[in-house]
């Protein structure tokens, strides 16, 4: 097993997640077998209970693990499926340990920081290194490890950051030893700041970083830099000779229209090479066809002409890596068919009355974007906060006959909108909001656990069968009988009601393997008007996007039907 630590300096959000994610689909394109682990900090057991503004989005994997949205990168790139304890958090490694401890494992020693954490942390990786996640189900050759640990983050006057992260520190600075030299590698992600006064791109913070990263026991086999502009060369002799590596150990890595040309810029610069003879792999110096229908795909992606936009309704539009996965999926899906994707976020709170009367102008530029938009999307969320909004624009969509997806609460919400609208339930209301409603048109699932919040959800990937041929879903999904799609949610459709929403042509076109859980609605009539329990954005991958999502952009391009006229096959 060959080991790449890769680990970041002077700020965090600067790219190694992508990094990361590059550097694995290089090495899977010379044919080798990766994975891939993320390492947090924090204390929280996992992802699952935090605002999407402390980490962004909350990614689910198939077997219900709430994670790092990094992990989402990582399967988008390698096109494999991971699993929760491809996360680990500092949470995860004490109650590893202290469950250990209470179990009498450690024989009445005194359990300590080191060396019992740091080796637990040592063997977590070690074995979850060995567990297959590709579709062959065999073992990985290669682990990319993303740590994001504090003391690699802050170097301002020698300053080390938050203590956090230091276990980890020291657990890697021993792993290196114990995995040898030509099985363990470090790269650095620095930062390569130009301030707008001068112009002059400054090295010192990679070189604080690096003297830091040094004083810890880890040493850096690569420095990739990032940078708002192309670095120059004297910039990269100078990182070179003050941070004690070769100029070909120094990689650049500038800011570009999109992230699928990360992996190009890497190979480019002989990352190929350096790793065949680093870590003595068995690979050809030169990229394979992996690799350049990666190329082919940037270069189509930074030639696209055509636009189609997309209007998301959400709470959570301030930071866009709280949709990170939707983006993706719209992203992959405009890809597809030679579009170029105009995402316009819409806090829902702003299409509200209320916001008429405190802001005018905030309600009608909302409202504005929702009007000119090609398609609307309402993705998932939790709380009442922005509900009303979210349901005026469902009903927009539904009268203008606008092409709509809603996910997983978007879809709980438009049956809302339906039943108020056309049933004349006017009270019609999900119980997370109004528990004493008198039509509940969505309900809590029965093992719903209103005590414990964290890991109490339906999560992971859940079968969802098809009860009708007649189905658009179906057919994207090319006329499959089932599909297993990742799920996450705590509430579902009350399924004592859905005759009422058949008989007037709302459509519940998929159920789970019961057939008591609504999945999959349909709006008769409608040009696109489909929602879904689940979260097809985890799935989708950049050349297999996500059947839904791609639905929703033929129907906003208008041709929709022309492509399932065509059985399901893009033009060229």
């Amino acid at each position: 097993m060959k080991y790449i630590l890769v680990t970041g300096g002077v700020i965090s959000g600067i790219g190694k997640g992508i990094i990361a994610s590059s550097i694995g689909t290089i090495l899977k394109s010379c044919g080798l077998r990766v994975t891939a682990i993320k390492i947090d900090p924090y204390i929280n057991i996992d992802a699952g209970t935090f605002s999407p503004y402390e980490h962004g989005e909350v990614f689910v994997l198939n077997d219900g693990g709430e994670v790092d949205l990094d992990l989402g990168n990582y399967e988008r790139f390698l096109d494999i499926n991971l699993y929760k304890d491809n996360n680990i958090t500092t949470g995860k490694i004490y109650q590893h340990v202290i469950n250990k401890e209470r179990h009498g494992d450690y024989l009445g020693k005194t359990v300590q920081v080191v060396p019992h954490i740091t080796d637990a942390v040592q063997e977590w990786v070690m074995n979850q290194a060995k567990v297959p996640v590709d579709d062959d189900r065999k073992e990985p050759q290669i682990c990319v490890i993303e740590a994001s640990m504090e003391p690699f983050r802050l170097y301002l006057g020698g300053t080390i950051g938050d203590i956090e992260g230091m276990p980890f520190v020291e657990a890697f600075r021993q792993f290196q030893f114990k995995a040898k030299r030509e099985n363990f590698c470090n790269i650095h992600v620095s930062l390569v700041p130009q301030p707008n006064a001068t112009g002059e791109q400054k090295t010192k913070p990679t070189q604080n970083s690096v003297r830091a990263l040094r004083g810890l026991g880890l040493s850096p086999d690569l420095i990739v830099c990032r940078s708002a502009k192309p670095i120059e060369m004297a910039v990269k002799e100078k990182i070179s000779m003050f941070c004690h590596v070769e100029p070909e150990q120094v990689i650049f890595i500038h800011d570009v229209s999109s992230t699928y040309r990360v992996p190009i810029l890497l190979e480019e610069q002989g990352i190929i090479k350096y790793f065949k003879q680093r870590l003595n792999l068995p690979i050809d110096d030169q990229p394979s066809d992996l690799l350049i229908k990666w190329k082919k795909m940037a270069d189509r992606y930074e030639r696209l002409l055509k636009v189609c936009s997309i209007a998301l309704v959400g709470k959570y539009t301030k930071l866009s890596d709280c949709y990170a996965s939707v983006f993706k999926a719209l992203e992959h899906s405009a890809l597809a068919i030679n579009h170029k994707l105009d995402l316009m976020y819409i806090d829902s709170t702003e299409l509200e009355r209320s916001t008429e009367v405190e802001n005018s102008v905030k309600y009608h530029q909302a409202w504005h974007k929702l009007c000119k938009a090609d398609g609307i999307l309402v993705p998932g969320g939790f709380g009442i906060r922005g509900t009303e909004g979210k349901l005026q624009a469902i009903s927009w969509a539904r009268t203008k006959k606008k092409p709509f997806l809603g996910v997983c609460l978007g879809m709980q919400l438009a049956v809302v909108e339906f039943a108020r609208n056309c049933l004349n339930w006017k009270d019609a209301n999900s119980t997370e909001f109004d528990p004493d409603t008198k039509n509940p048109v969505v309900i809590d699932m029965p093992e719903h656990n209103p005590g414990d919040m964290g890991g109490t959800m339906r999560l992971g990937k859940r079968r969802t069968v098809f009860k009708t041929q007649n189905s658009v879903l179906r057919k994207l999904y090319g006329d499959e009988m089932f599909v297993e799609e990742r799920h996450r949610h705590r509430y579902e459709v009350n399924p004592e009601l859905t005759q009422c929403f058949e008989e007037k042509g709302l459509k519940f076109v998929g159920h789970d393997t019961e057939g008591n859980r609504m999945e999959i609605i349909e709006l008769e009539n409608h040009p696109y008007f489909v929602g879904v329990q689940f979260h097809p954005e985890f799935s989708s991958r950049p050349m297999k996007p996500s059947p839904p999502y791609l639905g929703l952009l033929l129907a906003a391009t208008g041709t929709l039907n022309a492509y399932l006229q065509r059985g399901c096959k893009l033009s060229p």
